[in-house]
């Protein structure tokens, strides 16, 4: 399709593409504010060249994080995180301005560095038929299959980070019967020999605050400095059970279970996985701060776990809780022995033992009455 002008759509993106980086090239060669050169700058400041790769994905997780509230995406990628640290995003797909193979040369650029790069990828992974079910792109001539690149760069990368339950588990493409046989990164790296650590950052979509404090600390105290849970998850975000401080909580202690979704107790027994789900929903809450899926009135669909969709299908069946703990603000106590959890019984537990109080107590109230009116006999 060409303008009135008889200028192509492949033309004026080759011209816009070439005026971007020509402006960069004039933006390098003037100096700093305060009279240092730019190339001094940039020795003062370590640069971590970042490598975002979309495979079998919505774009819902790029989507969520370009949503960060504070600090706001263009803090984290224009302004230093951490002092003396920039996060340099050089390749997504998505929202940088060159595309075709003037983007492929910035990914392949990048990647010369070896071990001086972080790789982030977001959707799952095709391996039936070598992968050819996700391509990302081509290059002379040749397509790009996402198990190949993934591959590639992860070995040459000092960290991975899985964002999303697809990458991270499999999620929603890796659901029964997986026609493309769909793996998440861990797996794929195990399966090549690949020994890079991986960061699972799941949820569907994740919380823009889960990977942005994740590649805060990253910056802070390195990768050492995140502790992750068995399932390869940061246990600064993951680390406990939505249950676990859901505002609801007290009516599943109490026995008060919702009938209907516009009902305001426990939704455990309309299909909650918030008994069975680990993360900080309830505290750190969606949107700016606004709500989050329970307070919506809606269900806690386990996004985060692993095994999510099919482990937690079908969603509005009642989950399988082998262990509950106790909410935050009760002081702590005795752990229990593990087994299966009822949460009819655990009320009917409550209210039988305060019978069984009230009935001791009125019996030594008696007692004291009967004493009372006794009269005193003579010794």
């Amino acid at each position: 399709m060409k303008s009135d002008r008889g200028l192509s759509r492949r033309d004026f993106i080759k011209i816009s593409a070439g005026s971007t980086a020509a402006v960069a090239l004039l933006f390098l060669s003037f100096p700093a504010f305060d009279g240092e050169s730019q190339a001094e700058a940039a020795q003062e400041v370590q640069e971590i060249p970042v490598i975002w790769l979309q495979g079998g994905t919505c774009t819902g997780c790029s989507v969520s994080v370009l949503n960060s509230l504070s600090p706001k995406i263009q803090n984290v990628l224009v302004d230093e995180v951490v002092p003396g640290q920039h996060v340099s995003l050089r390749y997504h797909a998505t929202v940088m301005a060159a595309e075709g193979e003037l983007a492929l040369k910035a990914m392949h650029d990048t990647a010369k560095k070896k071990g001086g790069y972080v790789l982030v990828v977001e959707g799952t992974i095709p391996t039936k038929d070598n992968g050819i079910y996700c391509v990302i792109g081509e290059e002379s001539g040749q397509e790009l299959i996402m198990l190949d690149v993934v591959t590639s760069l992860s070995r040459d990368a000092m960290a991975v980070i899985a964002l999303g339950a697809c990458s991270s588990y499999g999620g929603i493409p890796a659901s029964s019967p997986n026609v493309t046989n769909a793996k998440p990164v861990k797996e794929i790296l195990t399966s090549n020999g690949i020994t890079t650590p991986v960061i699972n950052v799941p949820g569907c979509a994740p919380h823009p605050d889960w990977f942005v404090g994740t590649v805060a600390s990253i910056l802070v105290g390195g990768l050492a400095s995140v502790e992750v849970d068995s399932d390869g998850r940061p246990i600064l975000f993951y680390g406990k059970l939505i249950h676990d401080n859901c505002p609801r909580r007290g009516h599943f202690d109490a026995g008060r279970f919702s009938q209907k979704f516009s009902d305001p107790y426990c939704m455990f027994k309309l299909g909650c996985k918030g008994p069975v789900t680990h993360a900080d929903c309830p505290v750190r809450l969606w949107n700016s701060g606004t709500s989050w899926c329970v307070g919506a009135n809606s269900l806690c669909i386990g996004c985060v776990e692993p095994g999510f969709p099919d482990k937690m299908s079908p969603l509005m069946s009642q989950a399988q809780i082998y262990s509950v703990t106790p909410p935050e603000w009760l002081p702590p106590a005795e752990e229990a022995k593990s087994g299966s959890f009822n949460p009819a019984l655990a009320a009917g537990l409550g209210a039988v033992a305060g019978l069984a109080i009230g009935a001791a107590g009125v019996a030594v109230a008696k007692r004291r009455e009967n004493k009372q009116d006794k009269p005193e006999t003579e010794s």
